[in-house]
């Protein structure tokens, strides 16, 4: 047993710390153990969970431990996020599940993502100059029909091992109970206080009778949450879309002159969809398709990237970050032209992610100068066509993974606690083109493709991934972060794919983000001299904030390798 053990731990620092010695050197006898990362992942040989929340990934380990599988542990962790870590985990957003199920070897996408309410109309969300007004983000007309619930439910359905209530359970603890508040936890509080303020029931159910703000170690309880969990557990998501919680979230929404109605929620459908399929030096990409702009956009930009020797360039070098920075200002000019909700419009979404269009692009990007965005518009993806927040990455030891990102949009979404059950509401309806539908309606031009309609999905950056090696799961990973999000995923694959770091190191790599603009974003306390370079090479520099919070798992000869991302305090990787 032993020996063995010594076996599995030696193979787990291979594929931790990856090292290639010169051949003199390898030769020579060792005396000294060396690890030539300073960062590791967390091994495991039973499965790994990996969430943005301690308590959740514990959470989402636990009911591995008790016989449940990925999907089981995924929709777990899913309802335990939406007590601790209310910002971003919910059960009145939205997102999107990535499934490989093991015993048919087939990959799915669930998109939950939330829809237009039947009232709503573009009017309502731009001014008499056409400028998104602030109600698209704030207050209760910002939230669309939530999807959450729905999505976990049908996740279940097909794939589900455990009783549903089982899964619910932690969570209605939780809130119950209470959770005892991080300092990180106890300050976003602080932070989000004026728009936690948008309803009655969020200052109450968030801040003291008294207004004042909970302390680190103190513990809050949510009770009205977990009422409508325990409906949740009892009737499914009949237990949200129908009966008492959904007659509370219309009555709220009349009384406040919001548009969500109890028609609206009995209509809502999540879509399941076939995976977004691609490849990158040789390894197949599964993930997210419209109505996430995301997984096209990621698939465009590494379409890109092959035409140019990023491992010669190095890691971090300026070289390869220019390149990568020209690739993203192409894809992300090109998204919205690309994508939109397939049940409403038709889109190149094939063109957009061809390997053909991606070499015409790429043919743009001069690898010693940054070009001004106005020499790199939008191209035509048509004529390619051929007959895209919380993150948590689970697998489990039968082979089953699972990649989901769901979001309320901004922290705390719309700010909008419906009352009587604890659930704070998306403020999603700011996702849609606001502003270019009402220019193109002034000038008699076609709407944008992600133009608002009653009942459609407005687009997302959201995009669960999973990275296929000889046709077996070998990286599960997304994050959250809104239009950083799929520059993020990007960096994290070329750190694996071309410059061979583990999975933890490829994860903690300082990140850029180059949108359709020309300034180039880069993450504080980056490297002076790079930073210098890139400069020279025509970037305009700009650096506020950390981006993306990406949980990954890597899966590599019978190991689970968990990397949580330490950007955003609290995130753990658990082995079950």
């Amino acid at each position: 047993m032993i020996f063995r053990r010594a076996i599995s731990v030696a193979l787990a620092l291979s594929l931790a710390f990856p090292l290639t010695l010169p051949a003199p050197l390898a030769a020579q006898s060792r005396h000294l153990l060396e690890y030539p990362s300073i960062h590791s992942p967390v091994i495991g040989t039973r499965g790994m969970v990996v969430s943005q929340n301690a308590i959740a990934s514990e959470v989402g380990a636990q009911i591995l431990r008790e016989g449940g599988n990925a999907v089981d542990a995924a929709i777990a962790i899913g309802f335990a996020l939406s007590v601790t870590l209310p910002r971003a985990g919910n059960i009145g957003g939205d997102g999107y599940m990535n499934v490989y199920n093991a015993a048919s070897g087939e990959v799915r996408v669930i998109d939950f993502r939330s829809v237009a309410p039947r009232a709503a109309t573009p009017a309502m969300f731009v001014d008499h100059d056409g400028k998104e007004r602030r109600i698209a983000s704030y207050g209760y007309l910002a939230p669309a029909v939530p999807g959450t619930v729905a999505g976990f439910d049908h996740a279940h359905r097909k794939w589900g091992k455990l009783p549903w209530a089982k899964l619910v359970a932690p969570a209605i603890a939780l809130a119950r109970d209470g959770v005892k508040l991080t300092a990180d936890e106890a300050f976003v509080f602080s932070w989000g206080k004026e728009r936690l303020s948008k309803s009655k029931a969020g200052k109450a159910a968030f801040y003291k009778a008294d207004g004042s703000l909970y302390a680190k170690d103190e513990v809050m309880k949510r009770p009205a949450l977990a009422w409508t969990l325990g409906e949740i557990a009892k009737y499914g998501a009949d237990g949200f879309y129908k009966g008492e919680v959904a007659r509370r979230i219309a009555a709220d929404m009349k009384a406040h002159g919001g548009l969500i109605t109890i028609e609206d929620l009995a209509a809502y459908r999540p879509e399941e969809r076939a995976p977004l399929v691609g490849s990158y030096r040789g390894y197949t990409i599964y993930t997210a398709p419209p109505s996430s702009a995301g997984g096209a956009t990621l698939l465009n930009i590494l379409n890109q990237l092959e035409h140019f020797d990023l491992t010669e360039m190095g890691a971090g070098s300026a070289r390869a970050l220019h390149v990568m920075a020209e690739a993203m200002k192409l894809g992300y000019a090109d998204r919205y032209r690309a994508l939109g909700d397939p049940s409403f419009v038709t889109a190149p979404v094939n063109g957009f992610i061809s390997k053909a269009y991606a070499a015409e692009r790429a043919k743009l990007i001069d690898p010693a100068k940054a070009r001004p965005m106005a020499e790199m518009q939008p191209g035509d993806p048509l004529q390619y066509e051929s007959p895209s927040t919380t993150h948590f990455s689970v697998a489990d030891k039968d082979g089953n993974v699972v990649s989901t990102t769901y979001t309320l949009g901004s922290d705390f979404g719309s700010g909008v606690m419906i009352e009587g059950t604890g659930i704070l509401l998306n403020n999603e309806m700011n996702n849609f083109s606001h502003e270019q539908a009402w220019e193109a309606q002034r000038t008699g031009a076609p709407p944008p493709l992600n133009a608002m309609t009653p009942g459609k999905r407005m687009l997302s950056t959201q995009m669960p991934t999973i990275i296929m090696k000889d046709g077996k799961p070998w990286l599960v990973t997304g994050t959250p972060g809104g239009s950083t999000i799929i520059s993020s995923v990007v960096q994290v694959i070329v750190n694996i794919i071309d410059h061979g770091m583990n999975i933890a190191e490829a994860t903690h790599q300082p990140r850029i983000y180059q949108g359709a603009v020309d300034a180039l974003r880069i993450e504080p306390n980056f490297n002076p001299d790079t930073i210098r370079e890139l400069k020279a090479m025509g970037h305009p520099i700009t650096s506020d904030e950390t981006m993306g919070s990406g949980q990954s798992i890597m899966i590599d000869k019978g190991l689970y390798l968990g990397a949580a991302d330490p950007r955003r305090p609290g995130a753990l990787a658990v082995e079950p």
